[in-house]
């Protein structure tokens, strides 16, 4: 079950629905323009020289001591198409996946899931299951890190395509994107025709950083980002004395057993947050209080 799986995350989603795309946050934004601008300048101005320099292949990254190609080779792109869809993934999934983790954890998730792909293709490459001897270049393993973290996060959450126009739970679009990679890897290795499956080295590629993005998404303790259960237990609001009913003293009204005075003014803070900047940009402790506030209603 995702977080926003909860009933009183969806109660409170549905009423507080609509207000518009929040902004990007700061490593979202800076990813996004960053790609673009090396692009531009590597394909309008210097005739692919960045590209030269900072593709990762194996044996350049680990036999001439380039380590630095595990990161260099996420922000450059072959061809405007690759951008182009590069772009859209990382403004659609990169916000989602920053607000949850916040800015320094996520910069650390986007690229440790970039370079996990290039390692996965290096493994691949190199016990012969995918075809060795190319390179690889874009930011797709980190996105495709993204796009499973959310599907961990929200695997409910509605992804609207436009070819064709149909409309996918997140968790079925991932499980999608992972059979395509998983058909043209496997074609590769019994087919062996470069022409057909020519990107399996891609789509090597873009399990690895789908594959890490699960796992630091699955146990975000992992980057140092409490769990849900953890943060439940550490941020429980100790009641004032006068919020307790004196032993034997019966009341006619059911009394508030989980939520004081000062926890619904900071319920009343969440679900303003969540309707300026909607669910993806509660933090843990937010999401927790949620929960006891909900689990509360329940009870009553």
């Amino acid at each position: 079950m995702g977080t926003a799986d909860r009933d009183y995350f969806r109660d409170e989603a549905a009423r507080y629905a609509g207000g518009g795309r929040p902004p990007m946050p700061p490593v979202s934004k800076f990813l996004f323009i960053a790609n673009i601008v090396i692009f531009v300048v590597d394909w309008l101005f210097l005739n692919q020289k960045i590209t030269e320099w900072g593709a990762f292949a194996p044996e350049s990254a680990f036999g001439e001591g380039r380590v630095w190609e595990l990161v260099s080779f996420q922000f450059l792109h072959a061809n405007p198409a690759h951008i182009l869809f590069n772009s859209i993934g990382l403004y659609f999934f990169a916000p989602w996946l920053e607000n949850w983790w916040g800015s320094k954890r996520f910069a650390a998730f986007y690229l440790l899931c970039g370079a996990a792909g290039a390692l996965f293709y290096t493994l691949l490459s190199t016990i012969g299951i995918v075809s060795a001897g190319g390179y690889l270049v874009g930011a797709s393993a980190g996105i495709y890190g993204c796009l499973i973290g959310a599907a961990v996060i929200d695997p409910n959450a509605q992804v609207h395509l436009l070819f064709p126009p149909i409309t996918l739970t997140i968790r079925k679009f991932a499980l999608l994107l992972m059979g395509l990679a998983l058909v043209v890897i496997a074609g590769d290795l019994i087919v062996h025709n470069k022409e057909m499956f020519e990107n399996s080295g891609g789509e090597a590629g873009h399990l690895g950083g789908a594959i890490l993005g699960f796992l630091l998404t699955r146990f975000p303790a992992l980057l140092g980002k409490r769990t849900m259960a953890v943060a439940a237990e550490e941020d429980k609001i100790l009641r004032p004395k006068e919020f307790k009913r004196k032993p034997r003293q019966k009341s006619k009204l059911r009394p508030r057993t989980h939520l004081d005075i000062a926890t619904s003014n900071e319920v009343d803070r969440i679900l303003d947050k969540i309707n300026k900047e909607g669910m993806q940009s509660l933090t843990s402790e937010e999401q927790a209080i949620l929960k006891e506030a909900g689990e509360s209603r329940k009870d009553r």
